[in-house]
């Protein structure tokens, strides 16, 4: 394997790990702030900020990881997205500020404000949104180099049904994936209404994430005829991960195993993570950068391939301590401490 490869590779095992993690987060802050608007906030409420209040500071460890690693081991992904991602990033960045600002505040200062409540939950959808504008840049058509520098075509960008088709995407699968996890936390704190109600809402955004999951490969056939060739041939990993999503389905529709129903959700969307990006390389965006277009020196590559290993075996064992000692500890999930982390 070469650095190259062993580089891209750390940087998507951080990339994963930040969309399953944030998608919980995200789609919690939404879902709570439905439950504020349909007036069940009885029903949701409290199980959602037991699930939250331990984790909401360190989901943001995982984009850190990445950004830092993606301008350490490729710096030329500086001068091609820096100045045309400055306005989806600026505003991801802004939001991010609302819901750390927000939650500080309602846990530590005890801001209750209705309003202030559906602005954090609607950051929930407005964030992955503009993330996701990385990844359909990335698939060529959108950046043109003219005055010796990269500019972005917002024309193009706003107009092309493949890129409102991943921005549709990224809020089905924030909502599913999110449902799908506190159905199982629901249950576990054995908060049966909230359970049932999580439950239907899962159901509901599981066929929206499965058909604009496959919007996208008929949109790349024509946008990225290349890449969509290259999907074609990983057809069998996209037909694993539609099996996860009928077990995940299945076992929400009979109500049993919400565990092993999100562990079949997380292989589902691994499945997809990797034939993805499998078929994407070696393009860190189509047609002017691969990965080994202006890759760091070996030196640099070794000592952050080193640093990246040594910070997932810091945060695996910490993120297990998390799990154990809130989330899934009994007397925590089932409102018994007020501990707020």
């Amino acid at each position: 394997m070469t650095l190259e490869i062993l580089g891209i590779t750390v940087l998507g095992v951080f990339l994963f790990g930040y969309i399953i993690v944030a998608s919980i987060d995200f789609g919690a802050g939404f879902f709570n702030a439905f439950s504020v608007v349909t007036g069940k906030e009885h029903i949701l409420t409290r199980v959602i900020q037991r699930y939250l209040s331990p984790v909401w500071e360190v989901t943001n460890v995982f984009l850190v990881f990445f950004f830092v690693g993606m301008v350490g081991f490729f710096p030329k992904t500086a001068y091609y997205y820096g100045s045309t991602l400055l306005v989806p990033a600026s505003i991801a960045t802004i939001l991010l500020a609302i819901r750390g600002a927000y939650y500080a505040f309602t846990i530590y200062g005890g801001l209750k404000y209705r309003r202030y409540t559906i602005l954090y939950g609607l950051t929930g959808l407005f964030i992955p949104a503009s993330l996701s504008i990385v990844l359909v840049i990335s698939e060529g058509g959108f950046v043109t180099i003219r005055n010796g520098g990269p500019e972005l075509d917002y024309w193009v960008l706003f107009t092309s049904p493949l890129a409102w088709s991943i921005v549709v995407l990224s809020l089905t699968s924030v909502l599913y994936i999110s449902a799908v996890f506190l159905t199982w936390y629901a249950q576990k704190a054995k908060d049966y209404n909230a359970a049932n109600l999580l439950r239907k809402y899962a159901l509901a955004w599981a066929g929206p994430a499965i058909i604009t999951a496959s919007g996208i490969i008929v949109e790349m056939r024509t946008h990225n005829p290349e890449h969509y060739e290259r999907l074609l041939d990983l057809w069998w990993m996209f037909g694993l991960s539609v099996l996860f999503f009928a077990g995940t389905v299945y076992l929400l529709w009979r109500r049993i195993a919400y565990g092993f129903a999100f562990v079949l959700l997380a292989g589902q969307f691994t499945a997809a993570f990797l034939a993805y990006g499998i078929s994407h390389y070696p393009y860190l965006l189509y047609p002017y950068l691969t990965i080994y277009d202006g890759f760091t020196n070996k030196a640099m590559a070794t000592a952050l391939v080193t640093a990246f290993i040594a910070g997932l075996c810091l945060l695996i064992p910490s993120l297990y301590l998390l799990l154990k000692l809130f989330l899934f500890n009994k007397d925590y999930v089932q409102g018994n401490r007020n501990d707020h982390v």
